[in-house]
């Protein structure tokens, strides 16, 4: 009974011998692992770079100054990516014989490109043939101006004017103010103004244009 205790408390101070001496090793194996990551044609710093250490799954990110510091062990794979770059990696030397390194990370500039995006308004094609069909183009500005000028638009336009005392007082004022200002000169032809065209329908349904009889 005496020998199995005795071969017992020696089997656990072995082990603990044993796991004593891995901690150890562990612990020479950590290192500080830190550093900054910048660009390789002008060394500016690369802010919030990802830094993923692929033997641990553990990560980083870089701060605005593009420094980062976590802890690792020697012989671990690192791998640094940032948007528009192209991703490296780096290796933690197994010779160090201090517990901190630090390294300039430098990155290469990468082109991205994108595939062709085509964004419609339309949800499907046959709403899209609908639309088509009943789609209302506006008039361009020869068609307006054709309209414009057709003499049966401008009757009903001048028919639809309502003639009230403040148009009638301002067309009176407009009328004396271009008589005075084309005084000697040639008046251009009003076919164009709504309140001549008012005047002349009025006066032709009054009959005023009616041929007079002579005896």
């Amino acid at each position: 009974m005496r020998i199995s205790s005795q071969i017992l408390i020696l089997v656990l101070l072995v082990c603990l011998s044993f796991n004593a001496a891995s901690q150890e090793k562990d612990n020479k194996d950590l290192v500080q692992f830190s550093g900054v990551i910048v660009t390789n044609d002008s060394l500016t710093p690369i802010p919030f770079s990802h830094i993923i250490n692929k033997s641990s799954g553990f990560g980083a990110v870089s701060d605005f100054s593009g420094y980062f510091s976590f802890v690792a062990r020697k012989s671990d794979t690192i791998r640094f990516s940032a948007i528009g770059f192209k991703d490296e990696n780096f290796v933690i030397p197994d010779t160090l014989s201090a517990n901190r390194y630090t390294i300039f990370q430098v990155m290469t500039t990468d082109t991205i490109y994108l595939s062709e995006t085509v964004i419609y308004p339309w949800p499907s094609k046959e709403d899209f043939k609908e639309a088509f069909l009943n789609l209302d183009i506006p008039d361009d500005d020869y068609e307006i101006a054709r309209k414009n000028l057709e003499q049966s638009e401008l009757l009903m336009r001048a028919e639809a004017m309502e003639m009230d005392a403040s148009m009638n007082y301002q067309n009176y004022i407009d009328q004396t103010i271009r008589k005075y200002y084309y005084a000697g000169q040639t008046q251009p032809i009003t076919v164009l103004n709504p309140f001549a065209w008012a005047e002349f329908i009025k006066a032709w349904k009054e009959g005023k244009f009616k041929r007079k009889k002579y005896d």
